[in-house]
């Protein structure tokens, strides 16, 4: 039996000002989600492992997750934050790294007011640091960034980075170009994978089929192929748009297709690989 591991969720002690992302109309979200919460829903999907991943730009927040990990087995790594631009990037992940659940670094680079962030000299020192702790990156972008994303990552040929939500697709608008043409582009890098997560979340929450994702997936798999493509759920941010078991059950129909090895690398084996979970 395929093992499958999520490699994309989240956990919260919510607080409004906290977490000021979530607006009013986002009831959903508006509690706690932790792991006693999700740990019945993994069990229910046949979810054997996770990556849990940041959400505030918090050093604090990456430390809890940490710790979390350590006390909940099935959490096999975390993606955490730490300050990349600052002078003391390198002294701060080593700290960080000591803890060997830590398997990359992710910041929130979509609502930085500079669109090109992604290119400062001082983020990119930090980002440079990585691979020194065999960390990877996990980029959090809207697709309007992916030409320099494309030339950021030309930037670090030796480093892993991991492409979070397909990089945001404008899924509601129907809208595939040049998201396709520059997906297909940065998936030239083979340094770079990406995750089939956060897809239905791009969509209208409340009208969208299955068949509106499916040629988003069809791009991902056809330019990254099964062994740079992986799934995440994005828990529970995922609820505003779709159930777990849903969201599991659809990604599962699509790599039917698959060989089993095929589908073996998209439900676990690239997280291992990416992730060098240990």
């Amino acid at each position: 039996m395929i093992s499958r591991i999520d490699a994309h969720h989240h956990f919260w002690k919510f607080d409004a000002a906290e977490y000021a992302w979530i607006g009013a109309g986002d009831k959903v979200l508006q509690g706690d989600f932790l792991p006693r919460d999700f740990e019945p829903e993994l069990v229910a999907a046949g979810i054997t492992g996770t990556i849990l991943v940041q959400v505030r730009q918090s050093l604090e927040e990456t430390r809890w997750m940490l710790e979390l990990a350590d006390l909940h087995p099935f959490i096999h790594g975390v993606v955490g934050w730490a300050p990349l631009t600052a002078p003391n990037a390198g002294a701060t992940l080593e700290l960080l790294a000591s803890n060997p659940k830590l398997r990359a670094i992710r910041h929130i680079l979509h609502d930085e007011a500079d669109e090109r962030y992604i290119l400062r000299e001082d983020f990119n020192r930090g980002v440079s640091e990585l691979k020194r702790f065999d960390l990877a990156y996990d980029i959090l972008i809207f697709e309007r960034h992916l030409p320099q994303t494309i030339e950021f990552v030309d930037r670090h040929p030796d480093q892993i980075f991991i492409v979070d939500h397909l990089a945001k697709p404008r899924v509601r608008a129907g809208i595939v170009s040049p998201w396709r043409e520059n997906m297909r582009e940065l998936a030239k890098r083979p340094h770079v994978y990406c995750k089939i997560s956060g897809l239905a979340t791009e969509a209208n929450h409340l009208k969208w089929s299955e068949a509106q994702l499916v040629p988003y997936m069809d791009l991902v798999l056809s330019a990254f192929g099964p062994k740079r493509v992986l799934f995440g759920s994005d828990w529970p941010v995922c609820l505003l748009a779709a159930g777990y078991h849903q969201w599991v059950e659809i990604v599962a129909r699509f790599v039917d297709q698959l060989s089993e090895g095929e589908q073996e690398r998209i439900w676990s084996a690239t997280a291992r690989e990416a992730y060098k979970l240990r």
